[in-house]
């Protein structure tokens, strides 16, 4: 029998998450659409949108952002041309850091 793994998320975490899912739920409202019309738009159960419009942390991100996407919600940039800018900008950076992180001992967290 496989453990459910229970992780422990920052107020921060929990909280934005709790805003983006009834940001969502507002947007589907907005459009007049059921649960279940969502669902249906996403391809997914009507089950996984109510954890999503409840902010649940275990649901896959890509479908949080689709459900998002789908209903209005932006989440960075509406100008699809300044969101590649950005995506080429954080590229750009990462390209001048190392591409490895080598640990220098163990980290002295005793404070």
């Amino acid at each position: 029998m496989k453990r459910k793994t229970i992780r422990n998320y920052s107020s921060y975490t929990s909280e934005t998450a709790d805003l983006l899912g009834r940001l969502i739920k507002l947007g589907r409202k907005n459009r007049k659409w059921t649960e279940q019309e969502l669902a249906d738009r996403l391809g997914i159960s009507r089950s996984t949108i109510k954890k999503i419009e409840k902010g649940d942390l275990r649901c896959e991100v890509g479908l949080v952002f689709e459900a998002a996407a789908v209903t209005g919600v932006t989440l960075f940039e509406a100008d699809r041309s300044r969101l590649m800018m950005d995506i080429d900008l954080v590229a750009s950076k990462l390209a001048l850091l190392p591409h490895s992180v080598r640990v220098k001992g163990k980290a002295k967290d005793d404070f």
